[in-house]
């Protein structure tokens, strides 16, 4: 890495009917990525990126421009992009990989950098009790009902999207994706960690979807962090090759 360090953030949910300050965030954000591109030996985007992502086949949603051309501003100069895919961007195919030239995953991954092992992801699906979202999110993924989707004219599944989104669990309360951190013992990403340490030893892990900065002490080999968000703590995570370290943007 020479001096570099590896970013990670998540959960910007650009594009949210819900919440007021789009555009400021979109460049309070594309203001941050251009600040540390001198530094950045590789950038994980962590899920969620926008509110709502759809790629039909010649359209994608309206907006977004200032961040979209950061990112290719980012491979263009030789820096990897990693892009996984969230509850609410999960639709995104061939667009951002081949404009903006980012790496796209689609679930989890496990990744050495440096002498670290890493488990990088969104964080949603990880709670096996939360039966409900498990089927919600089995239907999202369903390759036939994304092909219909296709269907619907971008103006009318947009704007149901949006609509659908405006209710999602983005917002506050009880199992909503921004709620109140309810202890280690219940918490479904912190559970999920435990039982992968079972499998197999992993330095890291490293999740957003809960849009807290926190950071857990698995055992006292392995932290779990999360990101936190763009929305209400302007937070990120940095790995130096030795430690990983939680910030906020100022």
């Amino acid at each position: 890495m020479q001096g570099k360090k590896v970013y990670f953030l998540s959960d910007a949910h650009l594009g949210a009917a819900m919440l007021r300050d789009d555009r400021e965030r979109e460049r309070r954000l594309v203001d941050f990525l251009e600040g540390i591109k001198p530094a950045c030996a590789a950038l994980y985007l962590l899920g969620d990126m926008f509110d709502f992502w759809f790629e039909y086949k010649r359209v994608v949603p309206r907006g977004h421009a200032r961040f979209l051309g950061e990112l290719a501003r980012f491979t263009d100069e030789g820096i990897p992009v990693h892009f996984f895919t969230g509850n609410h961007d999960i639709w995104a195919f061939d667009y951002l990989r081949e404009e903006c030239g980012v790496t796209l995953h689609f679930d989890n991954e496990r990744v050495t950098i440096g002498s670290k092992r890493f488990l990088i992801g969104h964080g949603d699906g990880l709670n096996p009790r939360d039966k409900g979202y498990l089927r919600l999110r089995r239907l999202f993924h369903n390759r036939c009902l994304q092909r219909l989707f296709r269907w619907i004219h971008p103006d009318a599944g947009i704007r149901l999207a949006n609509a659908w989104s405006s209710r999602s669990r983005l917002q506050h309360g009880e199992g909503g994706e921004a709620s109140a951190y309810r202890g280690d013992d219940k918490e479904g990403i912190v559970l999920y960690c435990k039982e992968a340490l079972r499998e197999q030893h992993v330095d890291y892990f490293i999740f957003g979807h809960r849009h807290l900065p926190v950071d857990v002490a698995l055992s006292p080999a392995s932290r779990y962090i999360n990101t936190g968000d763009w929305i209400t703590h302007f937070s990120y995570a940095t790995f130096d090759g030795v430690d990983v370290t939680l910030h906020r943007a100022t």
